[in-house]
């Protein structure tokens, strides 16, 4: 059976401050925590409209004192963006705080249009992510040249966020790596992931987490309409350059939907796991037998909060053995 985990990115909502989806995202975690998860984890995007969450660590701050069991970290911290000594020293004050319960995904993601990307002061070079993870490495675990504070009571634990070539360098690196996206449909997945488990240079053993939009509702035409608003809003991005807060589906229905954006909501779609729990139970066992994965980051997202904690309870019920009280 699939360990279950959630990624949160803050998806802002109209009509709410956007604040308010920080607060969302600590409630969602504080369900999913008596839900029986094993990990929440942050997002970090820069100046997206629709998102809200730019700092992880100072969001997990706040998640980890309004919960006590559930594992927090990053889904991911991009590393492009930040000196490897900060996100050391970052995740040594959370790992201090919240002993035991703190895990640092790391990933590469650029910024999300070239201003962003002017603004957070990255230019076009060598690619620096391997070492990078390296040196962070090197200040969690107290051997590099500098000692970052404070010490940790214990590892902390590392992912790789990857994507082709980064499937290498987690297995290189001898860490658990988290693949999602497009790449979950690539016909060479099992390939590279046998690579990667042939490759593995570590004392742990290889591991897997697959990450994917999960929805779950009584009927396919429920599920179907909880999947519209990020479906919606993603179509919308590729169309107006911005990045939207997630709306109503009364609101979708009541605008035109054709031609080239219908094609985008429906591609978006595609990419989703989304039925009722026979169905979303049978794409996840399919899921994990194709890639051989032992945990699923759930990233779902929707307008209606209440059916989305139903719908966060609801797989929680069909991943976790013994969720609690």
């Amino acid at each position: 059976m699939l360990r279950l985990s959630l990624l949160d990115r803050s998806r802002t909502r109209a009509g709410h401050l956007e604040g308010d989806a920080l607060v969302h995202s600590i409630q969602r975690a504080q369900r999913a925590e008596r839900y029986g998860y094993e990990r929440f984890w942050a997002a970090e995007h820069h100046a997206v409209p629709g998102i809200a969450s730019g700092a992880p660590a100072v969001l997990l701050a706040a998640v980890g004192a309004r919960t006590s069991t559930i594992r927090i970290g990053s889904g991911g911290v991009m590393l492009p963006n930040h000196q490897p000594l900060v996100v050391a020293e970052q995740w040594l004050m959370l790992a201090a705080l919240f002993p035991g319960r703190v895990d640092l995904g790391l990933g590469r993601s650029l910024g999300f249009t070239a201003p962003v990307r002017r603004a957070l002061r990255q230019e076009a070079g060598t690619d620096t992510f391997a070492a990078d993870i390296t040196e962070t490495l090197a200040y969690l675990r107290g051997t590099a040249d500098v000692t970052a504070h404070p010490a940790a009571p214990e590892p902390i634990a590392v992912f790789v966020l990857a994507t082709g070539a980064g499937i290498g360098i987690a297995a290189s690196l001898g860490l658990p790596v988290v693949i999602g996206g497009p790449i979950l449909a690539n016909p060479e997945l099992p390939e590279l992931l046998t690579t990667y488990r042939t490759q593995f240079r570590g004392d742990a053993g290889a591991s897997v987490i697959i990450s994917a939009e999960v929805l779950i509702a009584d009927t396919p035409e429920q599920a179907r309409e909880l999947a519209l608003p990020e479906a919606w809003a993603m179509a919308r991005s590729r169309q107006t350059g911005v990045f939207p807060a997630l709306e109503p589906v009364s609101a979708i229905r009541s605008r035109p939907m054709t031609g080239r954006l219908a094609e985008r909501v429906d591609a978006h779609l595609a990419g989703m796991i989304w039925g009722t729990r026979q169905s979303v139970a049978a794409h996840l066992e399919g899921l994990a037998e194709r890639t051989g994965a032992h945990e699923l980051l759930a990233s779902g997202a929707t307008f209606d909060r209440d059916a989305l904690d139903a719908s966060d309870a609801e797989l929680a019920s069909l991943l976790v053995s013994a969720p609690a009280d």
